[in-house]
C-alpha cells in the first residue's frame, strides 16, 4: 500500500512539473516586460530632466543677455527714448519670466524678480530726472506772493505728476506682493484699480472664495484647497499648480496647470490649455460675470469670440484617438452655478 501511495505521490508530482515549467516563459516574459518599463521610465525620466535643464539654460542666457541690455541704456545719458526702449526690455523680461514660472527653481524665480525690480526702480528715477523742474521766480511784493506762489505752482505740478512708485507701474519683482496668501475660510476680493495689468498671486488658500473683479496681467494659483476662485479677463498666462478641490473660472490667453486634481475650470482661452500630472480635471466655457466686465475684455486685448475650453493638451497622455483620462468635460447638468 506504502509502495501504491508513493507511487502516486510520483505521479501527482510528475504530472504537476509540465504545468510549472510551462508558467516559466510567462514568468520570465513578465519580469522581462517590467524591466523593459522600468528602463523606460528612467530613459524619461533623464529626458525630462535635460528637457528642464535646457529650458533652465534658454531662460539664463536670454534673461541675462536681455538684463545686459537693459542696464546698457539705463546707465547712459537719460533721455525719452533711450528710456522708452529701456522700458520694452522690461517687458520683455517680465514676459520671459512669467513663461518660464512652471519650470524655474524657487530660487531663481526669487533672484530674477529681484533683478527685474531694482531695474524697474532705476528706470523710474530715471524717468523722474526727465520731469521739468519747478520754475522759480521773484515775488516782489508781500502781498503778491501767495497769488505768484500759486501761479507758479499750477504749472509745475501739471508739468511734474508724482511719477508712480516701481510698484504702481507693475515691477515684475513687486506686483507678485498683490493677492492673498495663508488665509483660511475667508471671502477675499480685489477690484479693477487694485488688478489692472498687475502679477496677481493667491497661494496657501484652503475653503476661501476669492473674487478678482478687473483686468491683471497674470494670475498664479498655487497650494489652494477647497477654494473658489472668480477672475476677470487676464492678459497673458494663468498658471495653477499644486491645488486640490477648487474651482476656477477665468479668461486668458494660455492656460497651465500642473500637479492638480479634482478641480473644475470654467474657461475661456484663445490658445490651448495644458495640464501635466493632474487627475480630475474637468473644463466648462467661462460663464462668471460681474459689471465692467466688457471694458476689461477690451482692456485685455483677448477675443471674446475665440473660446477653446475644450482643446486640452495633456503632457501625461501621449496616445492618439484616446481620450485622457485625466480631464475631462464638465457635464451641462452640473454647470448651474451660483456664483455670487
Amino acid at each position: 500500500m506504502e509502495g501504491v501511495g508513493c507511487s502516486a505521490a510520483l505521479g501527482d508530482g510528475a504530472a504537476a512539473s509540465p504545468r510549472d515549467l510551462s508558467l516559466v516563459p510567462e514568468r520570465i516574459q513578465r519580469r522581462e516586460q517590467e524591466r523593459q518599463l522600468e528602463v523606460e521610465r528612467r530613459k524619461q525620466k533623464r529626458q525630462d530632466q535635460e528637457v528642464e535643464e535646457e529650458k533652465s539654460g534658454f531662460f539664463a542666457a536670454a534673461f541675462a543677455r536681455e538684463r545686459a541690455a537693459a542696464e546698457e541704456l539705463l546707465r547712459g545719458e537719460a533721455s525719452a527714448e533711450r528710456l522708452e526702449e529701456a522700458a520694452n526690455r522690461l517687458q520683455g523680461l517680465r514676459r520671459l519670466l512669467n513663461d518660464s514660472v512652471l519650470f524655474l527653481a524657487a530660487y531663481d524665480l526669487r533672484q530674477g524678480q529681484a533683478a527685474l525690480a531694482q531695474l524697474q526702480a532705476t528706470l523710474t528715477e530715471r524717468r523722474q530726472e526727465l520731469q521739468p523742474k519747478k520754475r522759480f521766480a521773484f515775488k516782489a511784493r508781500k502781498k503778491d506772493a501767495a497769488g505768484a506762489a500759486q501761479v507758479d505752482a499750477a504749472p509745475a505740478a501739471s508739468a511734474a505728476p508724482s511719477p508712480p512708485s516701481a510698484e504702481e507701474e507693475g515691477a515684475p519683482g513687486l506686483s507678485w506682493a498683490c493677492g492673498f496668501s495663508n488665509l483660511e475660510s475667508q471671502d477675499l476680493e480685489k477690484r479693477a484699480e487694485e488688478l489692472h495689468q498687475r502679477d496677481i498671486l493667491l497661494s496657501d488658500l484652503t475653503n476661501c472664495t476669492v473674487r478678482l473683479r478687473g483686468n491683471p496681467n497674470t494670475l498664479r494659483l498655487a497650494k489652494a484647497r477647497g477654494c473658489k476662485v472668480l477672475c476677470g479677463p487676464v492678459s497673458t498666462s494663468v498658471f495653477l499648480e499644486d491645488c486640490c478641490d477648487c474651482v476656477l473660472a477665468v479668461a486668458c490667453q494660455q492656460l497651465r496647470v500642473h500637479t492638480t486634481k479634482d478641480t473644475r475650470v470654467f474657461l475661456q482661452v484663445t490658445s490651448r490649455a495644458i495640464v501635466e500630472d493632474c487627475s480630475g480635471i474637468q473644463f466648462a466655457p467661462y460663464t462668471w460675470s460681474y459689471p465692467g466686465i466688457d471694458k476689461d475684455f477690451q482692456d485685455s486685448g483677448l477675443d471674446r469670440s475665440r473660446n477653446n475650453w475644450d482643446h486640452v493638451d495633456d503632457f501625461n497622455w501621449l496616445a492618439r484617438n484616446v481620450p485622457s483620462p485625466n480631464w475631462s468635460i464638465l457635464p451641462e447638468a452640473e454647470r448651474d452655478i451660483q456664483w455670487d
